[in-house]
This record gives C-alpha cells, structure tokens and sequence, in this order.
C-alpha cells in the first residue's frame, strides 16, 4: 500500500482546515498499523470523508437539523413562558386583597391605599429614622419600622399615647411607674390609630412638616385626610405591606 500517495491524494483534495486536526504523520502512521487489516478499502473511506463536498455536505445538513431543533426549541420555551405567566398571575390574583389594604414605601416614605385593587389615595408619610437609642451601656432601642405583611388588629379614635421608657430617657427625664400619670399625652396622635400590633400604629401627628422623612420610633404617621381616609377604608384584619 503506497501510503504516500493517500497523502498526496488528501492534499491535493486540499482537505479543510478543522478537519485536519491530527498531523498527516500521524493519520499515516496509524492507518499503517491497521494496514494489514483493512487493506486498500481504507482508500476510499479518507477520500470520501476528506472531499470538500462531503464535508460542505454534511455541514449543511448539520445547520439545517440546529435550525429545525431551534425552532421546536423557541416553539416550546415560549409555551412554557406563557403557561409560568398565566401560573404567577393566578398567584398573583389570589394573593391581593380584594378589600382595602395599604403598601408602605419606607425608602421613599410614600404609601398607597388601595379599595378593590385600585388605588384610592396615594400620598406620603413619616417611617422609622433607624436611629439607635443607648441607656448607660444597659438597654437600646432601634426606631426603626418593621417591615413585611401585617393586619390591622385595632382602631381607635382619638387615641393617647402611652409614654413608653425610652420617651423619657431619649428626653434626659427619669422613668416613672408603669401606670403613672405622666405616662400619658393627649392629642399627639391624632384623630384616629390603627394598631398593627407589638406597639406599632399608623396613626396622626403634630409634626405634619416632617411627613416624607425617616423621623418615627418606628410607627407610621400620616397626615390629618391621608389618616382619615385610610382609617375609613381599612377594617381590622385589612392587610398592611410595608416594605
């Protein structure tokens, strides 16, 4: 077998770049080892797969089957996107409140008050101020308003404020008794309170100059028609978002 002539024939078929991968030595020098067995068919074989036409032909072959496969493959994955959408929009639906409710915004220190998923009144308010009350290295407190999904567990109208310690401590006063008179102050939270548990109210103000900035202990203080509005729509178990 002239193996010499198979690598003139490979060149002169000017064999493409990627398929030559392997030096023509080494090509040579393994199909010399099989020469025995496989004998002058080997002719043939690297001459047909080498050829600039089958090569070209199998190529187009190739891209037509990838673009056939992309097809089926935009086809399905935009069945799929679509059944996710209509999934997270039913979640979606099934989760907002069909009654009122409220968002709280307390980067921006805006809300919204929606009724039957609309929004009702929009307009700002005053969140916590993050600011860290320390007493002696003994206690701390952090006004900050908490965030994530709550209920209106009360209302009230013209609701007192019952001082808790760290009013008389951020004040330089000393604490009194539990239950003593100077623990409470009329008219400093408005006309109505809604309750959002641990301590925590929407409710009025005296400040209304500071309404849209972080100046609270951590409840949430509107303005006197944005309180009245929002007490008016929302019912105790109405749902709170802040975030």
């Amino acid at each position: 077998m002239d193996w010499n002539r198979i690598k003139e024939l490979a060149i002169v078929k000017r064999i493409q770049p990627f398929v030559v991968q392997v030096p023509y030595q080494v090509l040579i020098q393994r199909a010399g080892r099989a020469g025995r067995t496989i004998g002058i068919g080997l002719i043939p074989i690297i001459i047909l797969v080498f050829t600039p036409s089958f090569v070209n032909g199998y190529l187009s072959l190739k891209s037509s089957a990838l673009e056939f496969n992309a097809d089926d493959l935009d086809a399905a994955v935009k069945q799929k996107t679509e059944q996710e959408s209509l999934r997270i929009q039913r979640r979606l639906d099934a989760a907002i409140p069909r009654g009122g409710y409220i968002v709280i915004n307390t980067t921006t220190n805006t809300f919204r008050l929606y009724k039957n998923r609309e929004v009702v009144r929009e307009g700002t308010c005053s969140t916590g101020s993050n600011i860290k009350l320390i007493q002696e290295e003994q206690r701390e407190w952090m006004f900050k308003t908490p965030k994530g999904l709550f209920r209106i567990q009360g209302k009230v109208t013209n609701p007192v404020w019952r001082k808790p310690d760290w009013a008389f401590i951020e004040e330089g006063l000393p604490v009194p008794p539990a239950n003593h008179s100077s623990r409470y102050e009329y008219g400093v939270l408005g006309d109505y309170a809604l309750s959002l548990g641990d301590g925590y109210l929407i409710h009025g103000t005296l400040y209304q100059r500071f309404l849209g900035m972080p100046v609270t202990h951590g409840c949430v203080r509107l303005g006197d028609d944005d309180l009245a509005a929002v007490f008016k729509t929302l019912s105790i178990g109405s749902k709170v978002f802040i975030y």
